[in-house]
């Protein structure tokens, strides 16, 4: 039974109509076959949100009432907040994903910012847009922790 980031990205492969790597023996590291394959995920996965982006947006206009009731006024003010919200995540996600599609174009994706390690092709494709290896990225989550006390 997959795990929840295993399910997503799993969700991610298939809506870029993918699947997983294989990596082949002797196969180089980001070899342009694999910078392809995360080229793709990371441009259907952009693409989607922004689908999501302009639902959300005719949805509010297409729903926008003016109820004469407080209650029903107040419900779909947070239904809309909710969505405002969860929308500037998202947006937030596509500025990442950009930065990491760039990294791709320069060359300099699948390596840790802070040891230079390798990333890993699994780990980025539970998570497209690491860029610390697993080691690095405990540890930050560990000092994290300590700094919030």
């Amino acid at each position: 039974m997959p795990t929840g980031k295993e399910t997503k990205s799993l969700g991610l492969l298939a809506l870029a109509g993918l699947t997983p790597y294989q990596e082949q023996d002797g196969e180089e590291y980001m070899n342009d076959k694999q910078m392809d394959h995360f080229r793709r995920i990371l441009k259907a996965w952009r693409d989607q949100l922004r689908e999501e982006v302009d639902r959300t947006v005719h949805h509010m206009q297409d729903e926008a009432a003016n109820f004469p009731d407080p209650v029903d006024r107040a419900a779909q003010e947070e239904e809309f907040s909710l969505e405002l919200r969860t929308r500037d995540r998202e947006r937030k996600l596509i500025k990442k994903i950009e930065k990491t599609l760039k990294r791709i174009e320069e060359d300099d994706f699948g390596f840790c910012d802070s040891c230079g390690i390798e990333i890993g092709v699994r780990r980025l494709e539970a998570r497209p847009t690491a860029d610390l290896c697993i080691d690095c990225k405990t540890m930050a989550e560990i000092k994290e922790k300590q700094m919030q006390g």
